[in-house]
């Protein structure tokens, strides 16, 4: 394994555990309260509830490396979506009272290098491509 993979594979298991986090924060909330806050900002109440399930399930399969691709592409709509709704008028680094979107660049650019990233071998997706190939 060279330091590429490696730092593939730190990236892949910290992004999927930040957003585990995530994803446990909006079910301790309430995904009521969730669905609340997301209908102030004119964003669909049920988007919170698909939003909370994506960064949970998602995370989990990150750190698994499960269909990573697929999951870092909805991960980037999710982050798009926050920053499009929530952030962007607070400018890239907040107004005090809320953080802005710099974090969340981060996490899309993470999320895209994963979308085009090569499998790296601590995953589930290359043990799958690997029994595949034999």
């Amino acid at each position: 394994m060279n330091r590429t993979t490696v730092v593939s594979i730190i990236m892949r298991v910290v992004l999927g555990i930040i957003f585990v986090f995530h994803g446990v924060d909006k079910f301790q909330m309430g995904l009521g309260n969730v669905e609340a806050w997301f209908s102030s900002l004119g964003i669909p109440g049920f988007l919170a509830y698909v939003v909370a399930v994506i960064e949970l399930v998602g995370g989990i399969m990150l750190i698994l490396g499960l269909f990573t691709r697929y999951v870092s592409g909805l991960l980037v709509i999710v982050l798009a979506g926050a920053i499009i709704t929530a952030k962007l008028s607070v400018g890239l680094l907040g107004n005090g009272q809320m953080a802005g979107y710099e974090l969340d660049l981060v996490l899309i650019l993470i999320s895209l290098y994963l979308v085009v990233a090569d499998r790296t071998p601590l995953s589930v997706d290359h043990f799958i491509m690997s029994k595949r190939s034999r």
